[in-house]
């Protein structure tokens, strides 16, 4: 098992550089829930990302769409990746958009999915901007592959989209070199432009933080939401959002004394 970022907070709080702090939402800021609308911040984890964002710049990058996570986050002044990175919005007019022209070919993808899905008890089918979701947290188990089937199939049938797996979810995204590690990594070229050298940490706690956690593997600080082993190639661990949040409490208190 890596060892927990809260032993290491001292060591972590003291790199040289600015930081830069990073944030996924859904079972990190927020515990996992049976359906996405339910998944809110608390009043508490707000004053934290307030508190934090007024020492370093803050960034939070979802699967869910930027104006879904706005509304929830309600946080001025930080940057928000929705899409997994797709969609990016921040302070001082901060804006990119990638795969627009993928929209019809969604669209269309979203219309084959919800008809195959229609039939299977539980499954939910998510449309964001920029992807496709079907999530079977709620659906039985013997009807999980009929879910992954749906999915496959039309993922064949456009070429344009690429298939990618999460926590009991299915998401069809544009089949583009991009992915939460290079939103993140534009990012910190934006930041660099207008501060000194920035050395930036990721939370999260999906398969698709990986992307972002290899990106900043050498100049970086990857920490992975978990409660028990897994192969991953973040270099700390916090086990659920309580303890993220107390990480970065005490990240913030540090931050105010240095």
């Amino acid at each position: 098992m890596i060892p927990s970022a809260l032993e290491h907070i001292q060591a972590i709080a003291g790199r040289s550089g600015r930081l830069a702090v990073f944030l996924d939402y859904d079972g990190t800021l927020t515990p996992i829930v049976s359906h996405p609308e339910k998944a809110l911040l608390s009043d508490s984890m707000r004053t934290t990302l307030r508190a934090l964002a007024a020492q370093v710049p803050v960034a939070i990058l979802s699967g869910r769409d930027l104006e879904d996570m706005r509304q929830r986050v309600r946080v001025e002044g930080i940057v928000y990746a929705g899409s997994h990175g797709f969609d990016i919005a921040g302070p001082h007019g901060l804006r990119k958009q990638m795969a627009s022209e993928f929209l019809p070919v969604l669209d269309a993808a979203e219309k084959e999915l919800g008809e195959r899905l229609a039939g299977i008890s539980g499954a939910l089918l998510e449309r964001k901007r920029f992807s496709i979701a079907a999530h079977y947290r709620q659906v039985a188990d013997e009807s999980v592959p009929q879910v992954e089937q749906a999915v496959h199939e039309v993922a064949a049938r456009h070429r344009e989209l690429r298939k990618m797996s999460g926590k009991k979810v299915y998401e069809l995204q544009p089949a583009i070199d991009w992915d939460k590690g290079k939103a993140l990594l534009w990012l910190l070229e934006v930041m660099d432009s207008k501060s000194r050298e920035i050395f930036p940490i990721y939370i999260g706690d999906d398969l698709t933080d990986e992307d972002a956690f290899h990106a900043i593997e050498q100049c970086g600080l990857g920490i992975i939401v978990i409660e028990g082993p897994r192969t991953t190639a973040a270099h700390f661990m916090l086990k659920n959002p309580g303890e993220v949040e107390r990480f970065l409490r005490e990240l913030t208190a540090r931050l105010r004394l240095s």
